[in-house]
């Protein structure tokens, strides 16, 4: 229990893993590849959905080397010390009532959101409707329902929360490190007020588990289902 406990109260980093990770999200990711990769991608493959998901996986990648070797390797940690550990099972009804929460809050949010009129067209996801067979939505649950969950969870809980945990406090730690997952979902407008939602619900999964993988898995429930919803919609 004090093990899992001292994740809230120290880890072994500075400012300056923590400005390189923020550095390496909000200029590389946005610039390099939301941007010059995923137009590469899109006159490579003609498709948005595809070149969407290519895009997820490099992103996916490109963070997920950039934890390893920039908060992990230096100081020869494992990845336990961004909450992929175990978690208890008495956890499970705790995960079904967020996973309730979240789908409840996030519909809210995009209701709200949709009244001001506040939308910017997901091409991604456009494509996935006009083009429903059983491949195209396999590959949107595994992008949406399994490479996102994963590597944001580690990022943006695992290394982001934690890290503002042990300096700010429970609190302050997840409204700053929800602001930092939404603002990463730019351009994306019309779900951001949902992904600031999905972010203090996730932080909050990772706050009471001391695990990521619980939170792993509110998001990817949440994240399938959408998917499923918007399929059937289109």
């Amino acid at each position: 229990m004090n093990r899992m406990a001292g994740w809230k109260t120290k880890d072994a980093w500075s400012w300056r893993e923590f400005v390189l990770l923020l550095l390496l999200e909000f200029i590389f990711v946005m610039a390099v590849v939301k941007y010059g990769a995923q137009s590469l991608y899109l006159s490579w493959l003609g498709n948005p959905l595809y070149s969407g998901m290519l895009t997820g996986l490099t992103i996916a990648i490109v963070l997920l080397a950039g934890l390893y070797y920039i908060a992990l390797r230096p100081q020869r940690l494992t990845w336990a010390e961004i909450g992929l550990r175990r978690f208890p099972a008495k956890d499970w009804g705790r995960i079904l009532i967020w996973i309730l929460v979240l789908v409840v809050l996030s519909a809210g949010a995009m209701l709200l959101t949709s009244l001001f009129g506040n939308m910017m067209n997901n091409s991604k996801m456009e494509s996935l409707q006009q083009n429903v067979t059983w491949f195209t939505v396999l590959l949107a649950v595994i992008s949406a329902g399994v490479v996102s969950p994963w590597y944001e969870e580690l990022f943006y809980r695992g290394f982001m929360y934690r890290w503002l945990r042990t300096r700010a406090g429970m609190s302050p730690a997840i409204v700053i490190s929800s602001l930092i997952f939404t603002a990463a979902h730019y351009p994306t407008l019309n779900a951001m007020p949902a992904n600031f939602v999905a972010g203090v619900i996730l932080a909050w999964t990772y706050e009471r588990t001391g695990s990521v993988i619980p939170a792993m898995i509110v998001h990817g429930v949440v994240n399938t289902a959408s998917v499923l919803l918007l399929t059937a919609m289109g």
